[in-house]
């Protein structure tokens, strides 16, 4: 088991990673909406929060070692059903291997951002 860690992504809130390697899989922790130099939310809607957390999502993908072509599964969080049209929208320009899904609203996100995005991949290097 190999710990993924990368300047390229938010660093992780609390005791966890970024993400995990085990053999040829990469299981990466949930990404928000955070600018990974400063710490600060991107974006006020859900278009914008969703697409910086896919961009986040690339970078710890790719410090494991896979991309979003490989990607298995994915778990979607919002913090609204009504937000799934237009989080849809954005997912499906980055997701075009379709990987296996769920998308559930939760009562809260943390930093109160409107989605959050996790991913099981198959490891592409190493």
């Amino acid at each position: 088991m190999a710990k993924i860690e990368t300047a390229s992504a938010p660093a992780a809130i609390g005791p966890y990673s970024q993400g995990m390697v085990f053999e040829q899989l990469v299981f990466t922790s949930g990404q928000i909406p955070l600018d990974p130099k400063t710490g600060q939310i991107v974006g006020t809607t859900v278009k914008e929060q969703a697409r910086q957390a896919i961009l986040n999502l690339i970078e710890v993908l790719k410090a494991g070692g896979s991309d979003l072509d490989h990607v298995l599964k994915t778990t979607c969080f919002l913090s609204d059903m009504e937000l799934f049209a237009e989080f849809n929208a954005v997912y499906g320009e980055f997701f075009t291997s379709h990987p296996a899904r769920s998308c559930v609203a939760v009562r809260e996100l943390p930093k109160q951002v409107l989605c959050e995005i996790e991913a099981i991949a198959v490891r592409v290097e190493g």
